[in-house]
């Protein structure tokens, strides 16, 4: 990607980024002060200040050096910390406490969508056109978050949503893989894998947005 073109993109998906985040790590927090932990709560991580919730490598390197190399846009922020004991049913409550991220960004995928719809509507608008692009931005990193999240990988949010569900020798077995889960990530993102993974989801989930808001 040329510079200028990446200068371009960061200026339109900047927001959307720190929106998609943001939201999603408070969705994490806000669920489980629900289900009874109030650990993010006390750490003040039941916030919509992006400061609280960038990580310098995952939130801005890695998103960047994606970009740049015109693969498929990755990266994580600090991950809201969720004492699963605190749970009132930990095993059971862990699940909500895991889907609330990716079902953050469903919304917030459906919300830029409807903002791409009425910028095409008026397209004499003098902000009609950055704010395609920047919502075009927003739809994609909300569902490649989304779908990303929901790998069955600990300890991404399907990881532990599995774990959840597993039986408890199974879940055991699975909650093992989790210190080496991001190494393991990674790896697939390096050697293309993740790109395969998840470009059919995407699209999938592309299409099923254009469907519902009609574009």
């Amino acid at each position: 990607m040329q510079l200028e073109q990446l200068i371009q993109t960061i200026a339109l998906a900047a927001i959307p980024v720190l929106f998609a985040i943001t939201l999603h790590e408070a969705a994490h927090g806000y669920v489980a002060r629900h289900f009874g932990d109030m650990t993010a709560y006390q750490q003040g991580r039941i916030s919509l200040n992006p400061l609280r919730h960038i990580d310098p490598v995952g939130t801005v390197l890695f998103p960047l050096l994606t970009l740049w190399l015109g693969g498929i846009l990755f990266g994580w922020a600090k991950p809201v910390p969720v004492n699963f004991g605190a749970l009132r049913r930990p095993k059971q409550d862990m699940l909500w406490v895991a889907l609330a991220g990716p079902a953050s960004n469903l919304v917030m995928a459906l919300g830029w969508a409807l903002l791409y719809k009425m910028a095409w509507l008026f397209p004499g608008s003098y902000f009609a056109e950055p704010l395609l692009g920047m919502a075009e931005w927003g739809i994609r990193i909300n569902v490649i978050l989304m779908v990303l999240n929901l790998l069955p990988l600990p300890p991404l949010d399907g990881g532990r949503v599995a774990v959840s569900l597993l039986p408890h020798r199974q879940a055991y077995q699975l909650a093992r893989i989790e210190p080496y889960g991001m190494f393991i990530l990674i790896f697939l993102v390096i050697s293309g894998v993740l790109g395969l993974i998840l470009l059919p989801l995407v699209n999938l989930m592309f299409k099923l947005i254009s469907f519902l808001i009609g574009l």
